[in-house]
């Protein structure tokens, strides 16, 4: 098939959406489809342009380079600091990329050669702007495929404002979910709120995220790599190898956001700084990390350090240095974003914490209750927003080792059985010939 993915973020942005959508990109190459990808410049998750994409930023221009056999189409656009991440920035980011992608669409719709099928990469909304005119005109299928219910996730956390906006911005949404020839999504109940807004069901794919469990997979905490990863993040090295094993490393490692609510965090440490054993860290970037250092700092918490986003190289050791995983998510989020940084929690054999009410999606992956037969929990799950809950969570596993071990391996089992990335891609690849070729 000729393949073309339309996407704001990509390789090598190292979390989230770009990550996702180059992998996904570089794996049809792989199996011998013709991939290009129009995409912006790598700024995610420090709201950074990568060094080197800084003169094509500075010149507004567009560049074509090939990514593990696939065409990369660059444009330029607006990217702001962190410290300046309004809704307003945001949907400037969004427009300015739609803007200078004109460059890249305009010619393509006189051009005789057409893709079999473009796979849309939501959010941005903006995204679906020129797949649905270039669709329409060259008679081309397009899915477009959401990551993120941005809209909504945007007004339910105070994001965005109502009114007259978010009335459009519904309207623009539930337009193009309405117009896509598929519309693809990550979770069950996130595929149903699709067809909520405006989705047919019977063309809303479930297209969930994956792990490479091949290079994520489980290390003994031992290894070297791990130890000293572990004092890296500030496990205490003084009373040698016995102490070190009994330290209990709490790691968040992603991005940090605003939607996240990672204030929570801060607040058990703080509540929990009293007991010597257990340690914080908090790994990556995001238009909160600045204030969440300083807030650290404001409260005293010697038990909490900060590190910057890892190598992907690293991720493996830096996943086995975590004794509890935290996956932070706002109540008002639920069921509107699926943390990303789950899927290689569970490919590395780890136990987490998750904040996450019964019901919602999450909560169904940390419970073990996928599928029928005995619960095999990956995690424990605590109230939303709740500090207490929370502190309290991390404790219960901090004490218990045993249960550690028994949420490692059916986190294992579970990213086999569920997050294989060739199993994934390859239905995906199959819905797509069949869209092709009905």
């Amino acid at each position: 098939m000729k393949l073309l993915i339309a996407g704001l973020n990509y390789f090598p942005e190292p979390t989230g959406t770009g990550k996702y959508t180059g992998e996904m990109a570089a794996w049809l190459a792989s199996r011998g489809h013709s991939v290009e990808a129009i995409c912006g410049l790598p700024h995610y998750p420090a709201w950074e342009v990568d060094a080197r994409y800084a003169q094509l930023h500075a010149d507004g221009g567009m560049q074509v380079e090939t990514l593990d056999g696939v065409r990369v189409v660059r444009v330029a656009h607006h990217v702001p600091s962190a410290s300046g991440l309004t809704a307003k920035a945001r949907i400037w980011i969004e427009t300015s990329f739609t803007l200078s992608a004109a460059r890249f669409w305009l010619p393509r719709l006189f051009s005789r050669a057409k893709p079999d099928v473009i796979v849309v990469m939501m959010p941005p909304m903006q995204m679906g702007v020129w797949p649905l005119i270039y669709g329409m005109i060259r008679r081309v299928p397009w899915v477009l495929h959401v990551q993120d219910l941005q809209v909504d996730a945007a007004l339910r956390l105070n994001m965005l404002k109502g009114g007259v906006l978010g009335r459009v911005l519904y309207w623009v949404e539930s337009f193009l979910l309405r117009r896509a020839t598929v519309v693809s999504t990550i979770t069950e109940a996130m595929r149903r709120r699709v067809v909520e807004k405006g989705a047919s069901p019977d063309r809303a794919w479930l297209f969930p995220n994956w792990a490479d469990i091949e290079t994520v997979r489980p290390l003994l905490p031992q290894a070297p790599s791990v130890q000293a990863m572990r004092a890296e993040l500030g496990v205490p090295d003084a009373g040698g190898e016995c102490e070190q094993a009994a330290t209990v490393l709490v790691l968040y490692a992603g991005n940090m956001g605003e939607k996240q609510g990672l204030d929570l965090v801060l607040q058990a440490a703080a509540r929990l700084r009293g007991d010597a054993r257990i340690r914080f860290a908090m790994v990556g970037a995001g238009a909160a990390r600045a204030r969440l250092v300083a807030q650290a700092a404001e409260l005293g918490l010697t038990n909490l350090v900060f590190a910057p986003v890892q190598p992907l190289e690293r991720l493996p050791v830096m996943l086995a240095a975590g004794d509890v995983h935290l996956v932070v998510q706002q109540r008002a989020a639920a069921d509107l974003v699926m943390p990303s940084k789950l899927t290689n929690i569970l490919a590395a054999g780890r136990a987490c914490v998750a904040t996450a009410d019964a019901g919602t999606a999450l909560a169904d992956v940390v419970a073990g209750t996928r599928g029928s037969g005995e619960a095999k929990p990956t995690g424990v799950i605590c109230a939303a927003e709740d500090v207490d809950a929370l502190a309290t969570a991390i404790r219960r596993l901090a004490d218990d080792a045993v249960l550690r071990e028994i949420c490692g391996r059916n986190a294992r089992a579970y990213a086999e059985a569920y997050l294989d990335r060739d199993a994934i891609l390859a239905r995906f690849e199959q819905q797509l010939a069949e869209l092709v070729t009905p």
